[in-house]
C-alpha cells in the first residue's frame, strides 16, 4: 500500500501525459459513437491539446526533478518542458494544417484514427522527452514511429504514399534494431538501464572501448529521429510521398522531441559535472562526443544543402533542408556548454515558426494547383501576391539573412561555436548558410522572375487562411528587429535546468 501510494503521489508529475492520453481515448470513443457526423474530431483534439499546453507551461517552473517514485524512469525539468512546448504548439497547427488539407479531407471516414495516431504520436513524444532510462528511450521512440509509419501513408489512393510508409517502416526497425543491440550491451556491461547508473559504472572504470561501440549503436536509433547523416536516408522518400501536414509535424514535433532525447541522453549519460564557464565536463573514459558530433554535423549539413541543390519537387528540397538544419542545431551540441543549450533552444523557436510557415503555403499553393514541383510555381508570386511574399519571408529566414528570425537563431549559434574556439566549424557552417541560398532563392525565382504558365491563373486566400499564415509570417520578421523575449525565453530554460 505505501508503494502504491507514493506511485499516486508521483503521477501528477506526469499531467501532460495523462490528459493527452485521456484525449486519445476520448478521440477513439467519440469516433466510434459518431458514425457519419466526425467533423467535431479535430476540435476534440485541438481542445486536448491546449489544456495539454497549459500543463505543459505549468510544469516549466517545477525545480528539476527525477521521478524517484517510478524508478528514475523519467526527469522533469524545464528544457523538456519547453521542447514538450514546441511539440504541443506544432500539434495544435498541425491540426488546423489537417482541416483546410485537401489530402485529409478525402479520407474523411479515417478521421478517428488520424487524430487518436497524431495523440499516440504527441504521448510518445513527451515520453521521449522525459525518458532517464534506456528501455524508457526505446519504448518511447517506438510508439512515436509506430504511429508515425501508419500517418505517413495515410492517405491509401497516393502510391507514394505506401511508399514513403514502407521505406519509413524499413528504415526504423533497422534503426530499431540497432539502438536495441547497443542497450543490450551496456545493460550487460552494467546491469542497469538507468543511465544515471550507468555513468556511475563509467566513472568506476567500465570497458571503455565497448562503451564507445555501444554509444555509438544508441545514437544511430536517435540520429535517425532527428534525420542526422548517415542516418538520414528515410527522410528525402517519406517527407515528399507523406500527405504535407505529416511532412510539416515530422519535420518540427519528431525533431524536436529526438533533440530533446540526444541531450538527456549526453547529460544524464555522459556529463560528470558542468564548471563554473557553463562547459559539461565528460566522465573519463567516455566517448569524445565534441569530435564525434562535430563529424556528424559537418556531414549532416553539408549533405543536406548539396543534395537540395538537384531537387524539383518543392517537399523533396525542404527534406534536404530539414537534414542540413539538423546539422546547424547539432552544433549546439557540439560545444557542450550551456550557451550551446540555450542556441538550440532559440533556433528551434525560430526553426518550428519559419518551417511550419514554409509547409503551410507548400499545402495552400497545392491545394489550388494540384502540384508540388518548383517548375510549376512559375509566376505564382503574380498569382498569389500575399502567398507568394510569405514563402519569401520563410525562404529568406530558413537561409538565415537579416532582417528575419532565422538569422538570429544562425547567429547564436554560431556565437557559441566562436566562443568555444571552434572557429573553422564556425566557417564550414557559414559556408553550408551561403550554399543553401542558392536552392531557397530558385523558388522565388520562379515565383517571381518568371513568366506564368497560365496567365489568368488567380489564387485567392480565404479569410481563415490568410490569418493563419499571418501568425506564422509576422513573428518570423518580428523576432528578426525585437529577439530579446526568445532569448531570455532561451536562457531562462537553461538556468532553471541547471537547478
Amino acid at each position: 500500500m505505501e508503494n502504491l501510494k507514493t506511485l499516486v503521489d508521483s503521477l501528477y508529475l506526469l499531467k501532460p501525459e495523462i490528459a493527452i492520453s485521456c484525449v486519445l481515448v476520448l478521440v477513439i470513443i467519440m469516433d466510434l459513437i459518431m458514425d457519419k457526423n466526425k467533423t467535431f474530431l479535430p476540435y476534440v483534439a485541438l481542445t486536448g491539446f491546449i489544456i495539454t499546453a497549459f500543463l505543459v507551461v505549468e510544469q516549466y517552473f517545477f525545480k528539476t526533478s527525477i521521478t524517484q517514485n517510478l524508478q528514475k524512469l523519467l526527469v522533469i525539468d524545464a528544457v523538456g518542458a519547453f521542447f514538450k512546448l514546441i511539440v504541443i504548439l506544432a500539434s495544435c497547427l498541425i491540426v488546423y494544417f489537417s482541416l483546410i488539407s485537401k489530402e485529409v479531407k478525402e479520407a474523411f471516414d479515417r478521421h478517428g484514427e488520424y487524430y487518436a495516431l497524431i495523440c499516440g504520436m504527441v504521448i510518445g513524444m513527451f515520453f521521449m522527452i522525459s525518458s532517464a532510462d534506456l528501455i524508457m528511450i526505446y519504448l518511447s521512440l517506438e510508439l512515436v514511429s509506430l504511429s508515425s509509419y501508419v500517418l505517413a501513408g495515410f492517405t491509401k489512393n497516393s502510391l507514394r504514399n505506401s511508399e514513403a510508409s514502407l521505406k519509413y517502416f524499413v528504415f526504423g526497425a533497422m534503426s530499431s534494431g540497432i539502438m536495441l543491440f547497443g542497450i543490450s550491451i551496456i545493460f550487460g556491461l552494467t546491469g542497469t538501464t538507468n543511465l544515471l547508473a550507468v555513468k556511475s559504472v563509467m566513472a568506476a572504470g567500465g570497458n571503455s572501448l565497448t562503451f564507445l561501440f555501444a554509444s555509438i549503436l544508441i545514437f544511430a536509433g536517435i540520429g535517425y529521429k532527428i534525420s542526422a547523416a548517415p542516418f538520414h536516408f528515410w527522410t528525402p522518400d517519406v517527407y515528399e510521398g507523406a500527405p504535407i501536414t505529416i511532412t510539416a509535424y515530422l519535420s518540427i514535433a519528431s525533431k524536436a522531441a529526438g533533440f530533446a532525447l540526444l541531450i538527456r541522453f549526453i547529460t544524464l549519460g555522459y556529463v560528470q559535472q558542468i564548471d563554473a564557464s557553463g562547459a559539461w565536463q565528460l566522465v573519463a573514459g567516455s566517448i569524445d562526443w565534441k569530435k564525434f558530433f562535430t563529424v556528424i554535423s559537418i556531414l549532416t549539413m553539408t549533405l543536406g544543402n548539396f543534395a537540395a541543390l538537384w531537387q524539383d519537387n518543392i517537399k523533396r528540397m525542404l527534406a534536404y533542408s530539414s537534414i542540413a538544419h539538423a546539422g546547424y542545431l547539432l552544433l549546439g551540441v557540439v560545444v557542450l556548454t550551456n550557451q550551446g543549450l540555450s542556441a538550440v533552444i532559440l533556433y528551434f523557436i525560430v526553426y518550428a515558426i519559419m518551417n511550419l510557415g514554409a509547409f503551410l503555403v507548400v499545402m495552400l499553393i497545392a491545394n489550388k494547383i494540384g502540384s508540388e514541383e518548383i517548375d510549376d510555381y512559375k509566376g505564382l508570386g503574380y498569382a498569389t501576391p500575399f502567398l507568394g511574399v510569405c514563402m519569401a519571408i520563410f525562404l529568406i529566414s530558413l537561409t538565415g539573412l537579416p532582417p528575419t528570425a532565422g538569422f538570429i537563431g544562425k547567429l547564436y549559434l554560431f556565437t557559441a561555436l566562436i566562443e568555444a574556439r571552434m572557429i573553422p566549424l564556425a566557417v564550414i557552417a557559414i559556408i553550408n548558410s551561403v550554399v543553401s541560398l542558392y536552392y531557397y532563392i530558385r523558388v522565388l525565382k520562379h515565383m517571381f522572375l518568371t513568366r506564368p504558365q497560365n496567365e489568368d491563373l488567380v489564387i485567392n486566400t480565404s479569410f481563415a487562411e490568410y490569418v493563419i499564415v499571418l501568425v506564422l509570417a509576422v513573428p518570423v520578421i518580428l523576432f528578426g528587429i525585437y529577439f530579446t523575449p526568445i532569448v531570455n525565453l532561451a536562457k531562462n530554460s537553461v538556468a532553471l535546468f541547471l537547478q
